[in-house]
């Protein structure tokens, strides 16, 4: 428990430190899904094996803390939140992971 309480804390300084700057384009933001293979499981506007883009960033409009959770949930993994199918973690840099939480929370 002391460990997540930590990793928590670690990306969410991480976030909240780029976060002013992470702003990119829907092309940036392409390239930067494909590299990581998000497109594999997520879709901007359907879901897939997981949910749409525009879907999380409609649940977590109005919770500040959703870049936490969101880099937590993408570098860790977990399931429960959209069904049953587990997210997978993945390793992702901290400054992609920053671009993409913003991108993704952007996408209304």
């Amino acid at each position: 428990m002391k460990t997540i309480k930590l990793t928590s804390a670690a990306i969410a300084g991480i976030v909240l430190s780029g976060t002013a700057s992470a702003a990119i384009s829907n092309s940036e933001a392409t390239q930067l899904m494909q590299q990581h293979n998000c497109q594999a499981c997520h879709a901007v506007d359907k879901k897939l094996v997981g949910p749409a883009f525009k879907d999380v960033a409609k649940k977590y409009a109005t919770d500040s803390s959703a870049p936490e959770k969101l880099a937590l949930k993408i570098k860790t993994g977990g399931a429960g939140v959209w069904g049953p199918i587990p997210m997978p973690p993945n390793n992702v840099s901290d400054a992609d992971l920053n671009k993409l939480v913003a991108w993704i929370l952007a996408q209304k």
